[in-house]
């Protein structure tokens, strides 16, 4: 499988490195297997510019663009601007605006292209994801929503395939990539690969999110989290949330699904959640007693929407 990584001045140093190093462990492993038979995977390191300078100042060494040829993945890592107010000037800048150019030209070569965390912004600003299911970093999906709404975004997964392209989730997101490309060529190799480098299973970002992190990137929606806060044990009313916050029922839905994707009575429910977890993990309380400190009628239920959310039981989360 021949494979180019696409680093942008600025990128995110543990998201490159993750992708370089699973690769080349894999290469490693590969050789101890079957001697002799060369590298199952071709890594390249292309850039827009002469050289490229990660977030943190190291200097990468990379091949012009016009020397990429035409990979079987072309993989875009994530530029290091956690925040809107860094990444949006970011995706204006001359090299990124090159990229997209360059994407588009891949894409019309038949090259599949995947990214991660941030790096799914660049591919959504390219156009190309239009129409397409997507994930992204969780604390920018709000922003991701406004910028690109022709695209289907679920920012509780952590790897979404969809048609010729694939993206991950935040962060350490840059490795589930590595290895879900890892596992289309050789599922045998890439199982190794995880023994070797010690990765656990993340199939959701749900369990990393920050509910009132989400609630901040809009005023309504930022007094809507207040609100419902100090209501959990109550039961919800779309029309109280309304009258309390001087709106129409409509209006709020509309912003809350706009920001968030999802239902007032959803994001209601995560909060829940969160709570739940926070209590479970610094407190003594026993499951029923919690339940009744967010509104549920029984233990059942809560422990039922725990492991349907996050995946996992009481007695993990208790565990941290």
């Amino acid at each position: 499988m021949k494979l180019t990584v696409l680093a942008l001045d600025g990128c995110f140093d543990t998201g490159l490195s993750a992708i370089l190093d699973a690769f080349t462990t894999a290469n490693e492993l590969a050789e101890i297997q079957q001697p002799g038979e060369g590298p199952r995977f071709d890594i390249n390191v292309v850039g827009m510019r002469g050289e490229v300078r990660t977030g943190l100042g190291m200097r990468v060494p990379v091949k012009p663009a016009s020397a990429m040829g035409k990979p079987d993945w072309l993989i875009v890592p994530a530029i290091a601007a956690k925040m809107p107010d860094q990444l949006v000037p970011a995706l204006a800048r001359r090299d990124v605006r090159d990229a997209l150019a360059l994407l588009r030209e891949a894409r019309a070569e038949d090259v599949k292209i995947a990214a991660a965390c941030i790096g799914t912004f660049v591919l959504a600003e390219s156009g190309l994801l239009d129409g397409q299911e997507a994930t992204t970093s969780w604390w920018l999906a709000p922003l991701f929503r406004q910028r690109y709404p022709e695209v289907c975004l679920d920012s509780t997964r952590m790897m979404v395939p969809s048609g010729n392209f694939t993206t991950a989730g935040a962060a350490m997101g840059h490795l589930d990539l590595a290895l879900w490309l890892l596992n289309q060529a050789s599922p045998a190799l890439a199982s190794v690969v995880v023994r070797y480098l010690l990765v656990d299973a993340r199939p959701s970002q749900a369990p990393y999110m920050i509910p009132d992190h989400l609630a901040r990137a809009d005023p309504l929606v930022e007094r809507f989290e207040r609100w419902a806060r100090d209501r959990l044990a109550e039961g919800f009313s779309l029309d109280a949330a309304a009258d309390a916050l001087a709106t129409s029922t409509r209006t709020l839905q509309r912003r809350i699904e706009a920001v968030l994707g999802k239902s007032p009575l959803s994001y209601f429910q995560d909060l829940r959640v969160e709570r739940a977890v926070h209590l479970l993990r610094t407190s003594r309380l026993n499951i029923e007693a919690i339940a009744a400190e967010v509104g549920y009628a029984d233990g059942a239920t809560l422990r039922s929407l725990l492991r349907r959310r996050l995946g996992r039981g009481v007695r993990e989360l208790r565990l941290g």
